[in-house]
């Protein structure tokens, strides 16, 4: 029987090109059979397309496909901004503008994407993993995080811990040389709305641990 597959995007940042990259190259190595997809948070801000990729998420998966959508610190950021404009200059400053600019240009309305990114949690658990933008609380149980420390926390550099038996799964701390797989976790943030390098993590539902195999995506070359 072939293994069902999960796949683990993180941190696109506005970058809609990595974004159809990455389902042409999930699809691809899915070859048909059914999978999930999770995405890790921040899709908005720095890059150029961040109302195209909340568009497309929102449109939902195709046949055979199960999306979870995460939501990441620059989701919190935009909608904390959204509901106190004292906080505008502080979202705005962390890429922001960027956002802003990609809703004028598309003509996507911003208050259904606000309200559809409210509702998105910041945690998934299966049989082996957690799934989060930025990290857990290795001592909490995973029903008693805080909700500030899932899309907001820093890994000290080469904690290698997981939650328990849970391997844990999580964007937010950049290396552009990364992904970075540890014991107990696996950090997945590229850089790539910079670097225009996304890496796709894929895992094996019946195997425990990290990563059977990593999917490196590249823009979708285009012709005019």
């Amino acid at each position: 029987m072939t293994p069902r597959l999960t796949f683990a995007v993180a941190d696109l940042h506005g970058r809609f090109d990595l974004l159809e990259a990455a389902l042409a190259a999930i699809d691809t190595h899915a070859d048909g059979a059914d999978h999930t997809v999770v995405f890790l948070g921040d899709y908005v801000d720095r890059g150029p397309a961040s109302g195209q990729i909340i568009e497309r998420l929102r449109g939902g998966p195709p046949s055979g496909s199960t999306w979870i959508c995460l939501k990441g610190n620059h989701e919190d950021m935009m909608l904390q901004a959204s509901r106190d404009p004292s906080l505008m200059p502080w979202w705005l400053g962390n890429g922001g503008d960027h956002t802003l600019a990609s809703y004028h240009h598309a003509g996507i309305s911003l208050g259904d994407h606000l309200a559809w990114i409210d509702r998105l949690p910041r945690l998934h658990v299966d049989r082996h993993r957690v799934f989060v933008h930025a990290g857990v609380d290795p001592g909490l149980p995973l029903d008693g995080q805080n909700m500030k420390m899932l899309m907001w926390k820093r890994y000290p550099s080469g904690y290698a811990e997981g939650h328990g038996t849970y391997h844990v799964v999580h964007g937010h701390h950049p290396y552009e040389d990364g992904p970075r797989r540890f014991a107990g976790r696996t950090a997945l943030d590229t850089l790539a709305w910079r670097t225009g390098r996304l890496v796709v993590a894929v895992f094996d539902d019946s195997i425990a641990g990290g990563p059977a195999d990593f999917l490196e995506i590249k823009p979708i070359a285009r012709t005019e």
